[in-house]
């Protein structure tokens, strides 16, 4: 029987899920399909992070919850890689420069590359936000999903890039090492039997 957490059959990671004490503040919009996937990476990120929060995504129906955590944060972030994106880098920068900045809110698409880019057409409010596009520092390691483009993360790829940007370079290596352990798990119990 698989674990209720991990989802794992033959073996359980719950144990050895890292977990970090770190200011990044995380909302992951999580697109309904994703939810059922057994390939999500976010869970992942709301297992590590502890101010990572998850909402589900609905077109004609925003979380209440999301909406008003962003119209309470001063600074809330969209992570698109849309035609008015800005590089995050810089952003970032400039935000380390100038303490008076408040800290970010990061909301991150948790989907595939097609839905995500269906939930920004569709979602105004979405378009509404500042929004910033990583320029990773690596290529992505995950192999789990077909049709994955040059230059796409997934979601905990993501985390571990944003957590790079601020500055937590091991935990962002900690992560890092979690993530390709994960994804070996992932395709030996895929294949029925342990790592």
């Amino acid at each position: 029987m698989a674990c209720a957490v991990c989802g794992f059959k033959h073996h359980c990671l719950c144990e050895q899920f890292p977990s970090f004490e770190h200011p990044i503040q995380m909302a992951l919009l999580c697109h309904p399909n994703e939810l059922k996937r057994a390939t999500n990476t976010g869970k992942l990120l709301l297992n590590a992070l502890p101010n990572a929060q998850q909402f589900l995504w609905s077109r004609t129906n925003p979380a209440p919850e999301l909406l008003d955590l962003i119209a309470s944060h001063p600074n809330p972030v969209l992570l698109f890689p849309s035609e008015h994106s800005q590089v995050l880098e810089a952003y970032s920068t400039q935000q380390s420069a100038s303490q008076s900045l408040a800290p970010r809110l990061y909301i991150v698409l948790d989907a595939t590359w097609q839905e995500a880019k269906k939930m920004w057409r569709q979602s105004p409010w979405l378009q509404a936000l500042p929004q910033y596009h990583l320029q990773a520092s690596s290529l992505s390691n995950y192999s789990l999903r077909r049709n994955q483009s040059d230059g796409n993360l997934c979601t905990c790829e993501v985390g571990i890039e944003l957590m790079r940007l601020e500055g937590l370079e091991s935990q962002a290596e900690q992560l890092t090492e979690f993530l390709d352990y994960y994804l070996q798990v992932f395709q030996a119990d895929r294949s029925g039997h342990a790592l």
